[in-house]
């Protein structure tokens, strides 16, 4: 599965979702981090929405896990868009 995390420096709440998505081992996943302020269509888009988790093959954003989910509950909701 690869997914699209669209954040910002300096965003806790986005740094905190890399974080325990690159700790999930049980699934097969490839994750890009696009920084939103590098583009300006990226930070037109998601400028008050970050941090924004897309799957890769659509770009469709996924539902926000709670950024109070653990790495196991994050991962168990994962499991729902893994193809």
């Amino acid at each position: 599965m690869k997914l699209i995390l669209y954040s910002k420096p300096g965003c806790h709440l986005c740094e905190g979702l890399q974080e325990k998505l690159e700790q999930i081992d049980s699934l097969p996943l490839e994750l890009e981090v696009r920084d939103i302020t590098t583009r300006d269509n990226w930070f037109q888009a998601y400028q008050y929405e970050v941090p924004v988790l897309c799957l890769a093959d659509s770009d469709t954003p996924i539902p926000r896990p709670s950024p109070r989910a653990s790495v196991k509950q994050l991962e168990q909701f994962l499991q729902r868009y893994v193809s």
